[in-house]
C-alpha cells in the first residue's frame, strides 16, 4: 500500500524535523513493505530540509500538488502568465504581503518574524527575490484572510485554500492539489492511506482509500480517522499493520 503524509501538523510540528517517535513509526511502514510519500505545502526546497536523508529520495508532492519530486528530480506547474498579471494587480490594489513562489527561489515581503519565514528555505540555497525576477510562478501566499479578496481569487477560477487562524491564502492555478500531483506522479484514487490535518488535505482524503485526520480541522468530517498529535505515531503503526497484505502497484 501507499502511504501519503501531509508535513506540517500532521508529521512535522512548529516546524521542527520529523522526531524520533514519527521517523520510528515510518520505519515500520517501510518494514511493511509500504511506500511513502511525502505531500506538502512546502515546496521541495523547503520539504527536504526537514526529512531525514534515509527518507529523502522518496517520491514527493510539493507545493500542494505544484511540484512532484522522482528519482530526486523535480517537476513543477507554473501559473500562467496572464493569470500571474491578475494576481499581482490584486497585490497591488489591496498592498499585500506575501511568499510567492518560483521553481526554486521566491519572493518574500511578509513579517520576518512570521513562522512561515522562519521555515523558509532552512538551508539557504535560494534567493529571496523581487517579484518581477521571478520568471516562473508555482505558489503564492498571500497575508490576508480577507473574503473579499478570497471571492476576487476564486472569479479567477484558481485553486484558493483559506488557513483562516493564521490569516493566509494559499493559492494555486486551478486544478492544481495534492492529489493532481499523485497522479502526475502515477497514484490513482483509492490506491493510499492518507494523513493530512488542514484544508489542503481535502482532495486526498476524497480520493484515499483510508484517511487519517491529525487534530480538530473542519477536514475531520472527511477522514476515516481522527487523532491527536499524540496518538500519530502509533496510528501509523496501526494502519502500517492493517494494510501489509495489501499492496497496489503504481
Amino acid at each position: 500500500m501507499i502511504f501519503v503524509f501531509d508535513l506540517d501538523g500532521t508529521i512535522c510540528f512548529k516546524g521542527q524535523p520529523l522526531n524520533f517517535e514519527i521517523c520510528e513509526a515510518l520505519d515500520v511502514c517501510l518494514q511493511h513493505g509500504h511506500e511513502i510519500i511525502f505531500a506538502s505545502a512546502r515546496p521541495i526546497r523547503d520539504l527536504l530540509p526537514v526529512l531525514p536523508k534515509k527518507y529523502r529520495q522518496f517520491r514527493m508532492v510539493g507545493g500542494n500538488g505544484a511540484f512532484t519530486y522522482n528519482d530526486e528530480k523535480i517537476s513543477v506547474h507554473t501559473f500562467a502568465l496572464e493569470m500571474v498579471e491578475e494576481i499581482i494587480q490584486i497585490i497591488e490594489e489591496y498592498k499585500l504581503t506575501y511568499l510567492i513562489d518560483s521553481d526554486w527561489n521566491y519572493s518574500y515581503t511578509g513579517d520576518v518574524q512570521h513562522p512561515i519565514y522562519r521555515n523558509l528555505d532552512p538551508e539557504k540555497r535560494a534567493t529571496n527575490m523581487e517579484l518581477g525576477q521571478l520568471k516562473k510562478i508555482t505558489k503564492c501566499l498571500l497575508f490576508t484572510a480577507d473574503d473579499l479578496i478570497k471571492k476576487k481569487l476564486e472569479c479567477l477560477h484558481l485553486e484558493v485554500c483559506e488557513h483562516g487562524q493564521e490569516g493566509l491564502l494559499d493559492i494555486s492555478p486551478l486544478g492544481i492539489h495534492k492529489m493532481e500531483g499523485l497522479r502526475r506522479l502515477g497514484i490513482l484514487p483509492g490506491e493510499f492511506v492518507a494523513f493530512g490535518n488542514d484544508q489542503n488535505d481535502l482532495e486526498l482524503f476524497k480520493n484515499a482509500k483510508y484517511s487519517v485526520c491529525v487534530g480538530d480541522h473542519p477536514i475531520k468530517s472527511h477522514a476515516n480517522l481522527v487523532v491527536e498529535i499524540e496518538g500519530v505515531s502509533t496510528a501509523i503503526r496501526k494502519m502500517s499493520d492493517s494494510y501489509k497484505n495489501c499492496f497496489v502497484n503504481s
